[in-house]
């Protein structure tokens, strides 16, 4: 869709060249939102691609994703043998259920700022214990936790003006057993209940529930718990009104799924361990 209301496109190279953000500014990375409907509110784009971020950087300290990553590149990278996690990024892509198109066009950045219920990316980075590295104003940069990254739906914790830069994966997360659960009403809908469910080498368990929820949650136990141990703490820790609303899934359905699939990925991994 044109944008008819833009009248300027900002390309930086560097850090130092970004202008000073005002009221009608708009990131942009992949555009496959920003370009699917009108933004009459905006009158300037800042094009994120000529700062050339490494799209994936693998070393001791993890998997650092760059922001314009797109989906293509991170779901066909190789990993180290050593993280079983590894076939998650290729199944929280598919969740998007995007073309070939939107998968060469859509970052993982963008998609994390988007903060829609349904957004894959939050589902991966909440569930791999991800730190988003935010760059701010000041020429600083702070992180955040991925699983705090997105506040609610199309909110998100960056203040006006700043950056998304990056995601870390720390390395114990990625050497992860991990378990993957998807819903859709329809076979090519919008995720209504997408959970993830993961088992640490010291015997730990984790599952995220995001899709279902107006954001990601994530919950975490010592060891693998019974099956009434986590019902109940997802009933404490995800009250009712925190289940979304939408024509994708009312939340007493979505929270029936959540439950199910919670208990599937429970034993899912306690077979693996």
């Amino acid at each position: 869709m044109d944008l008819n209301t833009i009248t300027e496109i900002s390309r930086p190279e560097r850090r130092d060249e970004f202008q000073a953000w005002r009221a009608g500014d708009a990131w942009l990375a992949g555009g496959t939102w920003l370009f699917s409907e009108p933004q009459p509110s905006l009158n300037r784009l800042i094009d994120l691609a000529g700062l050339g971020w490494p799209a994936l950087e693998i070393s001791d300290a993890g998997l650092r994703v760059g922001a314009t990553c797109t989906l293509a590149q991170i779901a066909a990278a190789e990993f180290p043998p050593a993280w079983r996690a590894a076939p998650l990024f290729r199944q929280c892509c598919r969740a998007l259920l995007g073309s070939f198109k939107i998968w060469n066009a859509a970052t993982v950045g963008g998609n994390l700022c988007m903060a829609l219920p349904a957004g894959p990316m939050a589902a991966l980075t909440t569930a791999l214990d991800g730190v988003c590295a935010i760059w701010t104003t000041d020429g600083g940069e702070r992180h955040v936790r991925a699983r705090d990254f997105v506040l609610g739906p199309q909110q998100n914790a960056l203040r006006a003006g700043e950056v998304l830069r990056a995601v870390a994966l720390p390395p114990d997360a990625l050497r992860q057993r991990t378990a993957f659960r998807q819903i859709s009403l329809t076979p090519l809908g919008r995720s209504a209940a997408l959970l993830v469910g993961a088992l640490a080498a010291d015997g730990g368990f984790a599952v995220t529930v995001t899709a279902a929820t107006r954001r990601p949650a994530r919950l975490e136990f010592p060891a693998i718990p019974e099956a009434g141990e986590l019902r109940d703490a997802l009933d404490r820790f995800i009250p009712e009104s925190m289940y979304y609303d939408d024509a994708h899934g009312a939340p007493d359905w979505r929270r029936h799924v959540t439950l199910r699939f919670a208990e599937q990925l429970r034993r899912e991994l306690a077979e693996a361990a």
